[in-house]
């Protein structure tokens, strides 16, 4: 069954009349007649019943009628919405977020929505493992995190900035006007540290992993608590510096160690369809003032 035939076989019924049928379709009488009789065979029915006084429908038209009626216009509003999906006039992004990346966010989430308010915004805010894996399961069409120290199966990423890992402290701290932090100083200081599993303390602890003179005096899964604690006490925290964008009372200064460096990255599946508000909203981050700053600080 074919939606042309259903077309060709509703206007018939609508007119009860094959040649004004054909003249509205623009197609010829012979090719509509030909058509809504292939629709009969196949349903094994007659639908209308012709003769010399002209068309009617038959029990089995009448009750095919309603049916195909809507079929195709079920078919004229998915067309229009797929549209309305591409000219992103609809749609849903789903947008998996880790917390050290979520400053970077803010200024694409604003632009996004003021050009585009008729795509939904979903954010997740997770730890990466829980990010990747919401990934696989395609509950996120993207996740923005920075890039992971091992490869995650089935999972690309691109890089967006380069990044380091730095110490994080109040203004007025001691190390606030140092340019690099090495080792062997944090060691001197109490620390306020990003739970395990999070990005920083995945790559902080793959660096120190040698080292066991480190004071850590608090933990948090939540940076923004995270940094006002900074603010106000003389910890340190270690965090990317991308971290604290737009932040005020905090300074991020570079640690001095080899290889230093937290890629920023739109991390997507292996070969799956890209949405098209998803390509324009990393389109967009890629522009962002946040990101073009960070791109810039390591030409």
């Amino acid at each position: 069954m074919e939606l042309r035939q259903l077309r060709y076989f509703v206007k018939v019924a609508e007119t009860l009349n094959f040649s004004e049928a054909a003249r509205m379709l623009c197609v010829t009488q012979s090719t509509l007649s030909q058509q809504v009789k292939q629709l009969e065979t196949e349903l094994g029915m007659p639908l209308l019943s012709r003769s010399s006084h002209g068309v009617a429908l038959t029990e089995a038209g009448k009750e095919l009628v309603p049916y195909a009626q809507k079929t195709i216009h079920d078919a004229e509003l998915c067309v229009v919405r797929i549209n309305d999906l591409n000219c992103l006039s609809a749609g849903t992004l789903n947008i998996g977020v880790t917390y050290s990346f979520s400053p970077i966010l803010t200024e694409t989430l604003v632009t996004f929505m003021k050009i585009y308010p008729k795509v939904k915004l979903n954010i997740f805010y997770k730890p990466m493992a829980e990010l990747m894996e919401l990934l696989r399961e395609r509950e996120v069409d993207f996740v923005l995190a920075f890039k992971p120290t091992q490869p995650v199966e089935g999972v690309e990423s691109h890089i967006l900035f380069q990044n380091c890992l730095s110490a994080i402290v109040g203004e007025f701290h001691p190390l606030a006007s140092r340019e690099r932090v090495t080792l062997a100083e944090l060691e001197r200081y109490d620390l306020a540290l990003p739970s395990r599993g999070l990005q920083a303390r995945n790559a902080f602890e793959h660096i120190i992993a040698p080292y066991s003179k480190f004071r850590i005096r608090v933990e948090l899964n939540e940076v923004n608590i995270l940094l006002k604690l900074i603010r106000q006490t003389m910890l340190v925290s270690v965090l990317a510096e991308a971290t604290i964008h737009n932040e005020s009372g905090v300074k991020a200064i570079p640690l001095d160690i080899p290889d230093n460096e937290m890629a920023g990255c739109v991390h997507t599946l292996k070969d799956a369809y890209r949405k098209r508000s998803m390509q324009e909203f990393i389109r967009l981050l890629s522009e962002s003032i946040a990101v073009r700053e960070r791109q810039n600080a390591w030409i």
